[in-house]
């Protein structure tokens, strides 16, 4: 049992991360569209549609091995 509960912590703390990073990506994006920054809003965006993809797949995986 150890091990299932070792894998599924590192398997949320892993999507805890990426879900972050997509937060920070898209409070990010919104800051720059507040300064008219498009270019760099776009970039962002970008940046944060590819975090939140992994992170999908990250909190399937930590859900699924939390219930096993």
């Amino acid at each position: 049992m150890q091990d299932i509960n070792a894998t599924a912590s590192a398997a949320h703390k892993q999507a805890a991360s990426e879900h972050q990073a997509c937060a920070d990506h898209h409070s990010k994006a919104a800051a720059c569209h507040d300064s008219n920054k498009v270019d760099e809003a776009k970039a962002s965006s970008e940046s944060a549609m590819g975090c939140c993809n992994t992170a999908t797949k990250n909190s399937v995986t930590a859900c699924e091995c939390s219930a096993q």
